[in-house]
């Protein structure tokens, strides 16, 4: 981009279709707010376009335009033109004037006409740059614009790096740009309305004009048409063609309030683009921007844009493989991603594996490919050419073992367990997903679909687009070879590109400490978890699923004896009507479905008041979900190889930083219920050996003490008594010793509610009390303990000013919606960013000691393994001779794993199943 250039001597013109692409970055991407509660999702997708193409496309003249409104000329001559198009979504309406503002702040002509469209606006500018002589490029996918497609005139798809020319208008149309008109006004346009003549497609149209030259010739010569169908209707409705043809023409008049010297390209003003890209939250942009900027010519502003050919080997013999892992060792880093069987990384066969390094350049190993089902890809049916898996492995494993080389990935984890239960170690690691989530957590999803939108602008290749669909879909290990390539190269290759776009924002960012002491170091103790998985009491299972099935079918048959007749319990629409039409009961609130709601809440009311049906409905809903869940899904996801079950830890998944436990969850079992502990009973060491339990006590608790410097309460904890009991005693007035239990429960439920943000409705509900009795109890709390208060109040002002809370340990858990114009939103994150600094302390300090643990236990001599992390509680199998030793080494590391100004106490037991270990 030139600093200024004058129109005698302009060399190229850009012209950029900004409401087209309005709508492509809004679709394209999740929702996403900046910290008033803006939604911005369009606005990044439009700055992240921008910066693209200003470094793909070099232009002295260039713009964006837009339509001014949804009214044009086009309007006054025919009124019904796009009157079927939906109203814009609301949460893209407010966007709009903030992407001609992200517009400006780019230093870039913003261009409207009102009565006019963007394409006409274009097809004016177009016409001047042809009559000057000037090279032309128009930013659009838009169909309507390929008529101005000719001579030194393209398009181009700035969001797939798509050039059109000619030849790619005849593809569309099945003629030259010139006649695209003539086919638009007779095959019509359902999306703006335009009526064109019945019956006829654009196939159809196309071998019409091109038989007849033009739409007046296949008009005048209508009767000449064999099909009598395709006769009538274009002799009937002649008119409407030729008045589709005025609405499709672009107009090239449009009065312009400058000529092309007004589009004279400029650098952006530094302290006013990152100043505008920072309001909106866009760190990311912000330091893509500041090196651009810091570059005289503006050559880097696009560094991570894709080449417009990116080049993937399929490798088939040992020789290119060993290229490549040379490569590898020359970088210094390499991104490496499994394509597998099974999302089950224990039961996964490997297929293949794509490394990657740098952009643009992959390719794919395939290992495990088998014979097409149909077997297109030989003549005989047999497997495709490939290295034999162990050899490729052997050859793999140095590499992948080296600690000179990074190995990058998305979600690596899965990939270690893979490799590793092939008998292939894998370090040191770098995460893309978890540098996002570390930068981003609680902005949006992590996923490499997600972010590649987000920060590269490309759309990766969907699974289905090589796996297919329904029927026809089949295992990656079935897919022909060349779409394999493109596919698992293409994962490769962007997280790479990921990768170099996120890692440096973690220095700018001050994210280094968490990524690098937290997240990154434990990923190889969840990989060594998961693998070890834990053992179940096969018939302790089946056992108790027969035994839920029965006191399943007693509710249901005392449900039905309380409505008085049969219906199915698991429907919330039957339910509904039986308690709200039938049984008259008050409450009932439809929703757009027109079914009442019966969640849990609404029935929790009811069964509040006394009513029998409602808390049955509740007991029949949790035992069928426990037996759903676990006792009958536990059974099938015993591992036939270890006879274990292994769970996954989600790594990317809570903004507080909390783990999460997937397929099978096992974080959710009850633990304060009779159910829960039976299903937890199932859950045993091997012969020979415990299960250790080890919890943190109180800790979210200790975290609110310590955090809001309650002296009281710090005292407590330093004194070792019983909290909620002091609790009772500090804000009910009454002694401690023989304090009633009810009392106690109400204060344990302020305690613990209190870091949740709970408020009178939600304590009434809980305690089943009034809300104003609720209101009086939470206001007598924080007169005891007003640092508490200031604490919350100090957390909200903070979340709203900065869109964001930090963990102790320096995480930030974003809070998109804490300026929210809905209340119930609002104050929906205001309770979370109250205790997101709580519970992401709690879990970054569990995190800090299960990164150290594994060592300990070696240095001690110990041989016992951790199985699993359960919010503040940790599990081990510990041999029979080692539990007392393995406690020992457990609470010290647990806590000693942060200092805080009261003690962190871990409470530890042990048994011959995890329900004995509590």
């Amino acid at each position: 981009m030139t600093d200024d250039a004058s129109g005698r001597s302009a060399r190229h013109v850009v012209l950029i279709d900004g409401s087209g692409f309005i709508f492509r970055a809004f679709h394209a991407l999740p929702p996403m707010t900046r910290a008033d509660g803006t939604p911005v999702n369009a606005v990044y997708g439009f700055a992240n376009m921008l910066m693209r193409l200003l470094g793909e496309l070099e232009a002295d003249r260039i713009a964006v335009v837009f339509d001014y409104s949804g009214r044009s000329f086009r309007n006054d001559i025919y009124p019904e033109y796009k009157a079927h198009r939906p109203p814009p979504p609301e949460e893209l309406v407010p966007q709009f004037e903030i992407i001609r503002e992200v517009t400006r702040a780019f230093n870039l002509a913003c261009i409207e006409k009102e009565g006019f469209e963007a394409d006409d606006i274009i097809a004016t500018y177009t016409r001047l740059a042809r009559e000057a002589g000037v090279r032309v490029t128009i930013v659009s996918s838009d169909k309507d614009m390929m008529q101005l497609v000719g001579g030194e005139v393209v398009m181009y798809d700035g969001l797939k790096g798509r050039r059109i020319g000619v030849d790619e208008v005849v593809e569309k149309f099945g003629v030259e740009p010139g006649r695209v008109i003539d086919v638009q006004a007779l095959a019509g346009d359902p999306t703006d309305n335009v009526p064109g003549v019945p019956g006829i497609g654009v196939k159809t149209a196309a071998a019409l004009i091109n038989e007849y030259g033009d739409l007046d010739a296949v008009l005048a010569r209508a009767g000449e048409i064999k099909q009598p169908k395709r006769r009538q209707n274009l002799i009937e409705h002649a008119d409407g063609a030729r008045l589709s043809r005025t609405l499709v023409t672009l107009r090239d008049d449009v009065p312009l309030d400058g000529d092309l010297d007004a589009l004279a390209a400029r650098r952006p003003d530094a302290e006013v683009l990152t100043g505008f890209l920072r309001a909106q939250d866009f760190r990311g942009i912000v330091a893509r921007v500041e090196k651009w900027l810091a570059d005289d010519d503006g050559a880097g502003a696009a560094e991570e844009a894709p080449p417009a050919e990116a080049s993937y080997e399929l490798v088939q013999d040992r020789a290119a493989l060993m290229r490549w892992i040379a490569a590898a060792y020359r970088a210094g880093a390499v991104t490496i991603d499994t394509e597998t069987t099974s999302l089950d990384a224990m039961r996964a066969k490997l297929v293949g594996v794509s490394l990657s390094i740098e952009p643009g350049a992959a390719c794919y190993i395939p290992l495990g490919h088998g014979a097409p089902r149909d077997g297109a890809l030989d003549l005989e049916g047999a497997a495709p050419k490939q290295i034999g898996l162990d050899q490729a492995l052997d050859l793999l494993k140095p590499l992948l073992a080296d600690p000179s080389v990074l190995k990058i990935g998305q979600n690596i984890k899965y990939d270690v367990v893979v490799l590793a239960n092939y008998g292939v170690a894998v370090a040191p690691v770098d995460d893309t997903m978890l540098l996002s989530y570390v930068l981003d957590g609680g902005l949006h999803g992590h996923g490499m679909d997600e972010l590649s939108r987000r920060h590269l602008g490309i759309d990766p290749i969907p699974y289905k687009a090589v796996a297919g669909t329904g029927k026809k879909r089949v295992s990656f290990d079935q897919v022909p070879l060349d779409k394999a390539c493109e596919y698992a190269a293409e994962d490769a290759d962007l997280t790479g590109r990921l990768h170099r776009a996120l890692k440096p924002r973690l220095v700018a960012e001050r994210m280094v400490t968490v990524y690098e002491t937290i997240e990154r170091p434990l990923i190889p103790v969840l990989v060594a978890m998961e693998r070890a998985g834990v053992k179940v009491d096969r018939d302790e299972l089946a056992r108790l699923s027969r035994d839920f099935a029965t006191r399943i079918a007693g509710f249901e048959e005392d449900i039905h004896r309380l409505a008085g007749h049969p219906f199915n319990v698991g429907s919330p629409k039957q339910l509904g009507e039986v308690l709200f039409d039938e049984m008259g009961l008050e409450g009932g609130k439809k929703g757009k479905t027109g079914a009442y709601s019966t969640d849990a809440g609404v029935l929790e009311t009811l069964a509040a008041q006394g009513h029998e049906l409602p808390a049955r409905v509740l007991d029949w809903r949790q035992l069928a979900k426990l037996k759903s869940t676990y006792t009958d899904a536990l059974l099938e996801q015993i591992n036939a190889q270890t006879g274990r079950v292994h769970t996954s830890y989600a790594m990317a998944a809570a903004s507080t930083g909390r783990l999460a436990s997937t397929d099978p969850n096992l974080q959710n079992i009850p633990i304060r219920t009779e159910e829960g502990r039976k299903i937890r009973r199932a859950f045993i060491a091997e012969p020979g050996h415990k299960l250790l339990s080890a919890d943190y006590s109180q800790i979210e608790l200790r975290l609110a003490a310590h955090v809001a410097d309650v002296a009281p309460l710090k005292q407590a904890f330093h004194d070792g008594l019983d909290i909620h009991a002091m609790t009772a005693s500090q804000v009910f007035g009454v002694p401690v010793e023989g304090i009633d239990p009810m009392i106690r429960r109400r204060a344990k439920a302020i305690n613990f509610g209190i870091i949740y943000g709970i408020s009178p409705f939600g304590l009434a509900r809980q305690l089943g009390i009034e809300q104003s009795e609720a209101r009086a109890y939470i206001d007598a709390y924080f007169e005891r303990y007003p640092g508490i208060r200031d604490y919350m109040e100090r957390t909200k002002k903070f979340c709203r000013e900065n869109g964001y809370v930090t963990t102790l340990f320096g995480r930030r858990c974003h809070m998109p919606g804490i300026n929210d114009r809905n209340p119930a939103k609002r104050g929906f994150m205001e309770r979370a960013a109250i205790n997101a600094p709580l519970q992401g302390a709690a879990a970054d300090i569990i995190k800090r000691a299960m990164i150290r643990i594994p060592k300990a236990l070696e240095d001690a001599g110990l041989t016992a393994r951790m199985l699993l992390q359960v919010h503040d509680e940790l599990v081990f199998e510990v041999a029979d001779d080692e539990v007392d030793a393995t406690a020992a080494v457990a609470r010290r590391v647990m806590e000693g794993a942060a200092q805080l100004s009261v003690p962190m106490v871990v409470d530890t037991g042990a048994g011959a199943n995890w329900a004995d270990a509590h």
